[in-house]
């Protein structure tokens, strides 16, 4: 998701008994950015679930 909506999705988690859920945030917006940054922030954000897999692994 984007960062624009962190705050809705904190929400919903609690709302849905998820609180604290780990999600993965890139940069707003997402609809006007060109295909070259919409790849670096996909990249990015692969990198984190990568993280948050291994941590949650470990």
């Amino acid at each position: 998701m984007t960062e624009k909506f962190v705050s809705a999705a904190e929400l919903m988690g609690q709302v849905l008994g998820a609180d604290g859920y780990p999600f993965i945030v890139i940069e707003h917006p997402i609809s006007s950015a060109s295909t070259e940054v919409l790849q670096a922030r996909a990249r990015d954000a692969a990198a984190q679930v990568a993280h948050h897999v291994v941590r949650a692994a470990g």
